[in-house]
């Protein structure tokens, strides 16, 4: 092959219009993502930009939005007993599956109900 693939440069998760203010509070406030600023030439579309080391979390307003809940992104972190503590401090509620071998995690749902996936390799 004359190409390969690096890594990801960001995913996009959908939200129906009107947002981010939600958005905002839960993927900036509470999970404690870097907010980055879209492009000027994308501003008018809605949503909003997160960072996440050196991925990106773009929050795209889809008109005829349906909540993804299965289909979900899986966010690598460090200490995620703690991360799990803070979301229930902030009244978020938790969710456990089936375990993977080598692997801690929890799943949530953000304000608009799409999943989203923690987890911390043991």
């Amino acid at each position: 092959m004359s190409f390969e693939f690096k890594n990801i440069d960001h995913i996009q998760i959908a939200a129906p219009k009107g947002c981010e203010q939600e958005a905002k509070k839960f993927y900036g406030d509470i999970i404690g993502l870097k907010e980055i600023p879209k492009p000027s030439n994308l501003q008018g579309r809605g949503g909003c930009w997160f960072q996440y080391g050196k991925q990106e979390i773009h929050i795209g307003v889809q008109d005829d939005f349906v909540p993804a809940t299965k289909a979900h992104p899986g966010l690598l972190v460090s200490n995620l007993s703690s991360l799990m503590r803070t979301m229930k401090e902030k009244g978020i509620e938790i969710k456990e599956d089936t375990p993977i071998k080598g692997r801690a995690r929890f799943f949530v749902s953000d304000p608009f109900g799409n999943r989203i996936e923690f987890l911390e390799f043991q």
